[in-house]
């Protein structure tokens, strides 16, 4: 496994198409795109890595995979009448849909829905408590005690929040938040601004990997069923409108982040964790959905196959 991972990370070494940063958000602007990591962790805990597979970036979305996992830990399948679970087929933050389907997401990973998980998880209590309670979770499936919330990322997602802010309030107009909308932002913000390296998060999404147990811990963190639920949103709806296209070339449940991130899990094998901060057009690491096409041909990991 390290002898693949090393000849990918050289292989990324020599791309000169990387991709672009996302530059709508000041701070992941700043991000050197020429960096690339890659970390694998397999279900018995072993650890594998390439490139800077240590240095820590911002998760951006891939934080929605554990606040869906937080909120049908808290309401079950409630859940579901508050977002749906269909691939959306446009940007991951079009305000188009919500219009048509009466302000109910289609789908917990674009903005929108994630959004409406953030109110979900609220339950009425203040937006510290709830930032509390997400970092506390990700610290908990990760055994990592050290992951942290950027805020310079989360004040410069803060500053440019229209966007954002436009969907949260016209899913309120139809009923569908019920916090404060500017508390509700708040937390959405931070939580896109949780801060891991690839290491940490391949340790994070090994219940993924196990039917919902972490066999190196020996917790379960979700039932069987709710752990192939979600991998199975993460297959149809977490690279948003490129989502079948990830699924043609990998093969594997994955949710990407604009900080350039992306996890992959490979069910009963493995936990990927790539970062290469350039995005292609959709918005997802150019380089990480190559990185982790070639693994899957090395490895023959793809759900669909050898």
């Amino acid at each position: 496994m390290q002898d693949i991972l090393d000849k990918i990370a050289e292989k990324m070494a020599l791309r000169t198409e990387r991709g672009k940063v996302a530059d709508y958000i000041p701070q992941l602007a700043c991000v050197d795109p020429d960096q690339f990591g890659m970390a694998v962790v397999l279900p018995d805990g072993r650890q594998f890595s390439a490139g800077c597979a240590d240095k820590t970036f911002s998760i951006q979305s891939i934080s929605k995979v554990f606040t869906l996992t937080m909120a049908l830990g808290k309401i079950g399948d409630t859940v579901w009448s508050r977002v749906g679970r269909e691939p959306s087929g446009d940007p991951f933050n079009s305000i188009v849909q919500l219009e048509h389907e009466a302000g109910k997401p289609r789908n917990p990973f674009i903005n929108a829905g994630a959004i409406a998980i953030v109110d979900a998880i609220m339950m009425s209590h203040r937006p510290k408590e709830t930032l509390a309670e997400v970092l506390q979770f990700v610290r908990f499936v990760a055994d990592d005690e050290s992951i942290f919330f950027d805020e310079k990322v989360a004040q410069s997602e803060l500053l440019h929040r229209d966007r954002n802010a436009s969907l949260a309030h016209f899913m309120a107009s139809f009923g569908r938040i019920k916090h404060p909308v500017e508390h509700v932002l708040g937390v959405y913000f931070h939580q896109c601004a949780i801060a891991m390296s690839c290491t940490q998060l391949a340790s994070a999404g090994q219940f993924l990997v196990s039917d919902g147990m972490n066999l190196s811990t020996g917790i379960r963190v979700v039932s069987p069923q709710r752990a192939r639920r979600i991998n199975s949103l993460m297959l149809m709806c977490g690279h948003y409108d490129g989502s079948g296209e990830f699924a043609y070339r990998v093969g594997l449940p994955g949710k990407s982040g604009v900080g350039g991130g992306i996890l992959a899990i490979a069910p009963g094998n493995a936990s990927i964790a790539v970062w290469s901060p350039g995005l292609d057009d959709i918005g997802n690491s150019k380089l990480g959905t190559e990185a982790l096409e070639m693994l899957v041909q090395h490895t023959g990991w793809s759900i669909f196959g050898h």
